[in-house]
């Protein structure tokens, strides 16, 4: 069974970064997509970033020139470098994984991980 531990939340002030990273383990296959989500009071979870085994990175528009995601295929780990922080990026932070077992896509989350931005 594959699990997701994530890791590097917590509080910052607005302008100020975070690094979160998520550590995928008991899987025997680099998995395919591994990514963020996020979900704030009063909102619906909505996609940060994912990035696929191959490097193709796709990014809310909300992030994209402040987040850059990446990942090591080896370890089965995904970083998320959050710059510019603002106090509309305060949520939980999810890491996801997916992977096809044959014709079967199967997803994997985290526990999550508070990311918390003041003014």
């Amino acid at each position: 069974q594959v699990q997701l531990v994530e890791s590097g939340g917590g509080l910052v002030q607005a302008g100020g970064s975070l690094r979160l990273s998520c550590a995928a383990s008991g899987s025997r296959f680099t998995l395919d997509t591994m990514g963020w989500y996020r979900h704030a009071p009063g909102k619906q979870r909505e996609l940060v970033a994912t990035i696929t085994s191959g490097g193709s990175r796709n990014y809310a528009n909300s992030v994209k020139g402040r987040f850059t995601i990446s990942r090591d295929n080896a370890k089965n780990t995904v970083y998320l470098q959050m710059n510019s922080l603002k106090p509309e990026d305060t949520a939980v932070y999810y890491c996801n994984a997916g992977h096809w077992y044959g014709s079967s896509w199967t997803d994997y989350w985290g526990q999550g991980t508070q990311v918390t931005v003041s003014s």
